[in-house]
């Protein structure tokens, strides 16, 4: 559910003292942050932040067609590493033969 245009966007002052400081002085260095709800402004262009997703930072660099959306859309805090079961060990079974087996090269005659 978005959030009423009367109100309009979230922003998190204390990122946007930040963002204004970081201008001012011309530094490079990501802001921290834990403000994941903050919306991304078009001032933000341009900065690094280190946005946290529960366990770690993770950088993230604001771009154009970043703005308007928030800062934790672009920092995942799940993990995928795969699928289990039988079905997905035959799968890596079959490419790991396939691997195995070297290809005949294009110009032998046999």
């Amino acid at each position: 559910m978005s959030r009423s245009l009367k109100k309009g966007p979230y922003l998190d002052e204390r990122v946007l003292k930040k963002v204004r400081a970081q201008k001012a002085t011309g530094k490079r260095a990501p802001i921290k942050t834990w403000s994941r709800a903050c919306t991304i402004t078009p001032e933000m262009v341009g900065i690094t932040f280190a946005v946290h997703n529960g366990k770690n930072f993770i950088d993230v660099l604001v771009e154009e067609n970043m703005v308007g959306h928030r800062l934790g859309e672009f920092s995942p805090t799940r993990k995928f590493i795969r699928h289990g079961g039988k079905m997905q060990k035959e799968q890596e079974a079959k490419a790991a033969a396939a691997a195995a087996t070297p290809a005949p090269a294009a110009g032998s005659k046999k």
